[in-house]
């Protein structure tokens, strides 16, 4: 029951995202004449030499790059793949239906900018969920994932050589403006994919760690680890305490520490994913868990 809800989920995101950015498509890049990236880049670059149908050569990609997706990134992957290839196309021509939303603006930076911005939010959304929009957005996953470079970086680099290939075909100004679009895709691609997911980590070092590990149990109902520490100086072996806090717990925490020891040594690290107790999993009763200990 629990994976059949996460499927349902997860699809109706996947569905959710192509929509968007079918609409970021149709509604500002196709109609300013926007030089494109991706798959559909690759496609009129191949066009330009070799006289075959440009849909053929999309659909070529396309599978090629789910192959790839499936032997690399596994089933789950080339599924939710699968549908954005299937879905994206009707979701285009049923923007691409609507005269109205074919002259929204005729301002070269408004379409380029919006076009980012729906662009970036819609493919978030589908990569946030683990699945792809298809094409090439198959090897920036791919890279993310192995080379652990940010994955709005990867569709950026791929996008901007893409958009390159395209600039023997198409004005400077062309470029520029599609490149403006690029930027602001991968800005708001990063921020989609971590959004709500912000925490702090919080490394206290103190000779009262047993003390604040009690008031961080009591006070803020978070979980501590302790972490054997040797100081440089005199290379004493003492513990620190680690946790994991959201935003507005930190400014607490850190009164908490401040009270018990005004010496603690305290270092807040920024992190993406927190997986477990407190955060994806229910909290733990601290108190009964004590009780059993103690039986």
């Amino acid at each position: 029951m629990h994976q059949a809800k996460h499927l349902v989920r997860d699809t109706l995101l996947v569905l959710l995202g192509n929509l968007i950015l079918a609409f970021g498509v149709a509604v500002f890049a196709v109609p300013s004449n926007l030089i494109v990236a991706g798959a559909t880049g690759i496609a009129l670059i191949i066009c330009e030499f070799i006289p075959v149908n440009y849909a053929t050569v999309v659909f070529v990609i396309n599978m090629v790059m789910l192959l790839l997706g499936f032997i690399v990134l596994g089933k789950k992957f080339a599924a939710g793949t699968m549908l954005s290839s299937l879905i994206f196309p009707f979701f285009l021509a049923m923007f691409e239906a609507i005269p109205q939303l074919q002259h929204l603006t005729s301002d070269m930076l408004l379409s380029a900018i919006y076009a980012g911005l729906f662009t970036g939010l819609g493919c978030g959304i589908v990569f946030r969920v683990g699945y792809s929009t298809g094409g090439m957005d198959i090897p920036p996953i791919i890279m993310n994932k192995k080379l652990h470079i940010s994955l709005g970086v990867c569709v950026y680099l791929f996008d901007v050589v893409v958009l390159l290939g395209q600039s023997f075909f198409t004005s400077f100004e062309g470029i520029l403006y599609g490149i403006i679009t690029v930027f602001i895709t991968a800005i708001v691609l990063d921020k989609v994919t971590i959004f709500g997911e912000r925490n702090l980590q919080v490394l206290v070092i103190s000779a009262h760690h047993e003390e604040i590990a009690e008031a961080i149990f009591k006070e803020i109902d978070r979980g501590c680890t302790f972490v054997n520490v040797t100081t440089g100086y005199f290379h004493d072996q003492q513990k620190a305490v680690l946790c994991v806090v959201n935003n507005r717990e930190y400014p607490v925490i850190n009164d908490l520490v401040m009270e018990i020891d005004p010496t603690a040594f305290i270092i807040g690290s920024e992190i993406h994913s927190v997986k477990g107790r407190g955060f994806t999993l229910p909290n733990i009763d601290l108190d009964k868990q004590i009780r059993d200990h103690v039986s």
